[in-house]
């Protein structure tokens, strides 16, 4: 990562939010309400915790949605890491110089209340969210 980016939070992927979410909620995390954001066909939920990383629980709303196949594939999973980042147009090129695959250009998205979103994928790192702050 370049040294503006700051850490946000840890997406894990669910077959059901309220499955996965009650076990985080046992061990003292709070959880915001459900979003569902149509331009990744998935359903959001985040858990917070003090001193602990935030994590977002993401379901999808049906075989057509974007974590479908790593789903599949691992079942519930940790899928990506999130940054925040001061200019998110200006990372995603960043990040492309440094071998990253941009996924999508950044689009606004439902459960950060518009702001925009991208996504990378990198063999050595995996996938990785940009959020512009």
């Amino acid at each position: 990562m370049l040294p503006e980016f700051k850490f946000h939070h840890l997406g894990v992927v669910t077959n059901s939010i309220a499955a996965t979410a009650a076990h985080y909620v046992r061990a003292g995390y709070v959880q915001s309400p459900v979003v569902c954001d149509p331009v990744q066909q998935v359903y959001i939920s985040f858990l917070t915790k003090d001193q602990a990383p935030e994590i977002e629980l993401i379901e999808p709303v049906d075989e057509r949605s974007s974590v479908q196949k790593v789903l599949k594939k691992s079942g519930v999973t940790p899928y990506h890491i999130c940054y925040q980042v001061p200019d998110i147009d200006l990372a995603c090129e960043q990040l492309q110089e440094l071998g990253y695959i941009l996924l999508f250009r950044p689009v606004e998205a439902e459960a950060f209340e518009q702001k925009c979103v991208s996504y990378l994928y990198h063999p050595e790192v995996g996938f990785i969210e940009l959020l512009q702050a």
